[in-house]
This record gives structure tokens, sequence and C-alpha cells, in this order.
């Protein structure tokens, strides 16, 4: 009873502390996402709540162990089963309205996405948790030990978002608007062949008058690797269309010489400055990062 006594006075202010910067944490990272997703008000309505649920796990750990309720602890294993479907969700989901987009996102952008919103919610449990056992270690009780935890809570959170934040395109390459030029049937952009598919006299004229490009070049020759996966390149599209609107045709193109990649397409909303922000602004996928360390191996017989 003295235990339940404790848990509902003393420990009650640390749950709602802990809950609160948790909670507080998911909307923070929740408006990183807003270029990739989700939509709102609906996708935001479920992420608020799972990462509400991630903070109060973590912040009544502390508490259930101090009053040796071991059945609420493992509680704890249910929500990282819980986070995973969250991740099997926004697969599935951003899965079915490929066909409705005006271009694909791609598979690997896709599991990207998802990845990212699962290990959001650990962040809330985390910050929750951190701040829960800094309130309770802190030898100040009261308001000032609530704002040490609170503190302490946000400061991990800096940190867990900083680790985390992958590069853009605009980190490893330049990104600049493409010259134009239609012969015939086909379709050069800075003098780079992209595409031979302008075969009615409209389509000629529609590139002409609307048609935007950009090209990419790479920083360094290693950053080919990140930027000719096909992946990659449609992830960059996707952001494109998404942005500008797609009126008709889009290509992609790489230079197998130099490592330049091409963007065309005519748009609906026709902004070349747009376009090349969004380019550079699009995320570098996790499935086409390399470690120079591992480049650098040399293995024998190879």
């Amino acid at each position: 009873m003295e235990g339940n006594e404790l848990l509902e006075s003393a420990d009650l202010r640390v749950i709602i502390t802990a809950i609160i910067i948790g909670t507080f944490a998911r909307i923070i990272t929740l408006k990183e996402d807003f270029r990739q997703y989700p939509s709102y008000p609906n996708g935001y309505l479920i992420h608020l709540i799972t990462g509400f649920i991630a903070s109060a796990l973590g912040a009544v750990a502390l508490p259930a162990l101090l009053v040796k309720n071991f059945i609420a602890v493992t509680f704890l294993t249910i929500a990282i089963q819980q986070f995973r479907d969250v991740r099997k969700m926004e697969k599935e989901s951003l899965t079915d309205l490929e066909e409705t987009e005006f271009t694909f996102r791609g598979k690997a952008y896709i599991d990207g996405i998802a990845k990212t919103f699962e290990a959001r919610n650990y962040f809330s449990l985390v910050v929750a948790l951190v701040t829960s056992i800094t309130i309770k270690l802190v030898p100040i009780k009261g308001w000032i030990g609530i704002s040490i935890g609170a503190a302490v809570g946000l400061i991990i959170l800096f940190l867990l978002v900083r680790i985390s934040k992958g590069k853009t395109i605009g980190d490893i390459a330049e990104v600049k608007e493409g010259t134009i030029e239609v012969i015939g049937s086909e379709l050069y952009v800075d003098g780079m062949f992209v595409s031979n598919q302008l075969g009615s006299d409209e389509a000629q004229k529609m590139f002409k008058d609307e048609g935007m490009a950009i090209v990419i070049y790479p920083n360094k020759d290693i950053f080919r690797i990140n930027l000719d996966n096909f992946g990659q390149r449609q992830a960059a599209l996707f952001e494109a269309t998404r942005s500008l609107g797609l009126k008709r045709y889009q290509f992609t193109r790489r230079d197998f010489e130099n490592g330049r990649v091409v963007i065309a397409l005519v748009p609906i909303k026709k902004d070349i400055d747009a376009f090349i922000e969004v380019v550079k602004k699009c995320p570098l996928l996790e499935s086409v990062k390399k470690t120079k360390s591992v480049m650098k191996t040399k293995l024998k017989g190879w």
C-alpha cells in the first residue's frame, strides 16, 4: 500500500514530466519529416499517438521497477514489437499509394521512410526514460529537480537528432540547371543524350517550351556509387514531381564517363530554383550509403 501511495504522489510528477518531454520529442521529429511524409492531419495524429504511447512506456519503466512491479516493465518488449508494426504499416501504406503518385517513390525510399518512423518512436521512449531516471537521481527535489530532468531529456533529444540525421544529395554533389535541346525525337541535356521518346511534334514543342532539367555533379568520384544507384535517382525524381507536379514526361539518365546525373521533366509548376532546391534536399538512402573503411579494404584474390 505504501508503494502504491508513493507511486501516486511523488512518482506521478516524474511520470507526467517524462511523458510530456517524450511526446514533445516526437512532435519535434515529426516536423522534420513533413517534406517526406506523413500527410496531415490523420498522418500526424497516428504518429503523435504512437509517440505518446512510447513516451508513456519509457516514463513508467523506472517507477514500476522501484515498486517491484516487474510485469509493467515487460510491456517494453511488447512496445518494441508494436514499433516494428509501425514500420510495417508505413511500408504497406506507401507501397499501396505508389500507383497514385506522379512517379514511383521506389522500394529503397519507402524502406528508408518506414525505418525512420520506427526509430522516431524509440526517440520518445529513450527521452522519456532518461528524463525519469534523471529526476530520480538528482538530489534536488521539487520543481528544480523536474526542470533538470526535463533539460537532460531535451539534451538527449538534441543528441539523438544529430546522430540520426542523414545527409542529402546537396551534401555530396552540386545541382545545376541543365540546358535542354530537342533534336528530332531525341532529348539532350547539356549535350548528354537523355531519351528518344519525343516522337510527336507536340511532345517536342512541349519539352522545348515547358521542360526543365537539372544536372547533378558528384563532388568526389566515390559519390558516384550513391548517385548512380537507381533507387537514389528514383527518390530524387519523386521529390521533384511531388513538389512541382508533373504535366507529362519524366526522365532520369546517368553519364557513365563522368558520373553526371540528369533529371528532366515537364512540370505543372515551372520553377527552376525550387527544382534545384528540392533535389538538393532529397535524403541519401541508407541502402546506398558506403563506408570508406569497407571500400578501402583489399581482399586477396579479388
